[in-house]
């Protein structure tokens, strides 16, 4: 399994168009390119965070080589207008050596 963490900073008054064109887009980035989904958090006044899962590095490098990165442009709209221009990156990419993200505690 492999792991990418992302960062955005979003203008305000644009979150909850950000956090739907996200949403509609990982999924699209889901059933077009094999991802294994992400997790999206607020990360302060602004700043987004999310983590996402891969197969495999393979997997998430030719998905980010593609041209558009998923078919879904009106998704890609709404999140790419909603963000702060530059702001967008990645802050960490690697192979997984431990997961206990299932562990569910009531």
């Amino acid at each position: 399994m492999f792991a990418v963490i992302y960062r955005w900073q979003v203008v305000p008054g644009l979150e909850a168009q950000f956090e739907a064109g996200w949403k509609a887009g990982t999924e699209r980035i889901a059933a077009e390119f094999g991802g294994w989904g992400s997790r999206l958090h607020k990360a302060g006044e602004g700043t987004y965070i999310a983590y996402a899962q891969w197969p495999d590095e393979e997997t998430w490098r030719k998905a980010m080589e593609s041209r558009m990165h998923h078919s879904d442009d009106d998704a890609r709209k709404m999140y790419r207008d909603a963000i702060v221009p530059g702001s967008f990156e990645t802050l960490a990419s690697g192979p997984v050596v431990a997961d206990l993200l299932d562990l569910r505690r009531a």
